[in-house]
């Protein structure tokens, strides 16, 4: 099938338990329930463009094991092209630990595992996917390398290019900024990229500007409960975040950025991109797991708040 957004990025089976709290160093606690669910940031955002939309392809790693089969059926039932999806010998694929405490917030031990084999080159063989996108969308799940050469190539082409800079843990390197059409952190990847404290909406201004100053193309910090920020280097806007009940937050991050993707690649405008991932985002918090949240179109285009 022809294909409007390529996601190359991770894919990683999540192992989910829920305990009334987050443990402390050291420390036992008793688990209330536990699942395996299918993850990765790459196939999460993946999963999320296609429910929403989008014709969708996934460039990725994953072990030769029964993670990484399950891994890939999981994308097949979504419809989306798996063709660049590859299998490893002799390397596990990747998994996410996963703990949700009793007021949904999480804490995320990630294993590269298959991830960290994605290459170039690996990314290069499928070039053709690349050429026929209209939207590229990358993580930080996968080696720096890998990355950089995509939102270059991304760049070369006149895709539209998107970064979630997930997990972050410091500045990008200097020269990514040119290729990046659209940069999207979290409060903390916000922080860490811009080496300013992001804890209200005006120091997310900052940080933005900062991000901007670098010379990505523009800038969407999203805010968890106070929503998300908008910036292009004319003007700062915010968008209120939706009144939902919240189960669990594993996954929102992802469902924004694919609802988002996938809004672009039917051509809607950026703020109108911008809504509809955040609709998206608001239901996928209301459902426990990461891929088993992520909504589809007509629950988005019926939400209600």
């Amino acid at each position: 099938m022809d294909v409007n957004v390529v996601v190359v990025g991770s894919l990683n089976m999540d192992l989910v338990t829920r305990a009334e709290r987050l443990p402390r160093a050291g420390e036992t606690l008793a688990g209330e329930s536990f699942a395996t669910v299918a993850g990765g940031k790459g196939a999460n955002q993946a999963v999320a463009a296609a429910r929403l939309g989008a014709r969708v392809a996934m460039i990725g790693c994953v072990g030769a094991d029964a993670y990484g089969e399950q891994l890939r059926a999981a994308l097949e039932r979504e419809q989306i092209d798996c063709q660049a999806v590859t299998s490893v010998e002799g390397v596990a694929t990747g998994v996410a630990l996963i703990v949700v405490d009793a007021s949904s917030q999480n804490a995320i031990v990630v294993v590269a595992g298959g991830n960290g084999q994605l290459s170039p080159a690996a990314v290069a063989h499928f070039d053709g996917l690349l050429q026929q996108a209209e939207v590229i969308i990358c993580q930080l799940e996968v080696p720096q390398a890998t990355v950089e050469h995509t939102l270059a190539r991304g760049r070369a082409l006149g895709k539209t290019v998107i970064l979630n800079p997930a997990p972050a843990a410091g500045p990008l390197p200097a020269d990514w900024y040119a290729s990046i059409d659209y940069l999207i952190p979290n409060e903390s990847e916000a922080a860490a990229l811009s080496g300013l404290p992001v804890v209200s909406l005006e120091s997310a201004e900052a940080a933005a500007g900062r991000l901007l100053a670098l010379g990505a193309g523009k800038v969407i910090i999203t805010l968890g409960e106070q929503g998300a920020l908008f910036a292009d280097g004319q003007c700062f806007e915010h968008f209120a975040a939706l009144p939902v009940q919240a189960l669990d937050t594993t996954g929102a991050g992802d469902t924004f950025v694919g609802g988002f993707a996938a809004a672009l690649a039917q051509g809607k405008s950026e703020r109108e991109a911008i809504a509809f991932g955040q609709v998206a985002a608001a239901l996928s918090v209301t459902r426990a797991g990461a891929q088993p949240s992520i909504p589809g179109l007509n629950d988005v285009q019926g939400f209600r708040p």
